[in-house]
């Protein structure tokens, strides 16, 4: 089984990904980051795992092509039949989310599997 999440270098994104390291699953399941801001550069997997050691072994990382990332995320968890796919939240106006949209909340709605949204821990 595969768990994907959509990977931001911020602490929602980092939040994501220590939920899906520590989210119950069986033995040696992999987890997949895909990049949730457009442009951004995705760590590799030995960076990955040097930061988050309970991924080491497991994790893999997609390049995704140009577009929107949030419909990059739906379709990598489709392809791979994933059981779920974490995304990182973050506090947003009512102005800004009208306004800029949001890749958590298209996840959310277009995702065909269970999606799991995480905040990052209060500072």
């Amino acid at each position: 089984m595969t768990v994907v999440v959509a990977y931001a270098d911020t602490d929602p994104g980092h939040a994501a990904v220590r939920a899906a390291a520590e989210t119950p699953g069986p033995e040696g399941e992999t987890v997949v980051l895909v990049p949730a801001v457009r442009g951004e550069a995705v760590p590799t997997a030995e960076e990955v795992a040097a930061r988050w050691p309970g991924l080491a072994g497991r994790v893999q990382v997609e390049h995704g092509d140009v577009g929107d990332p949030s419909d990059q995320v739906v379709q990598v968890a489709q392809r791979l039949g994933a059981r779920l796919v974490v995304v990182g939240l973050r506090a947003r106006s009512p102005v800004g989310k009208l306004v800029f949209g949001s890749t958590a909340q298209r996840i959310l709605l277009d995702a065909t599997c269970p999606v799991l949204a995480v905040k990052p821990a209060a500072a």
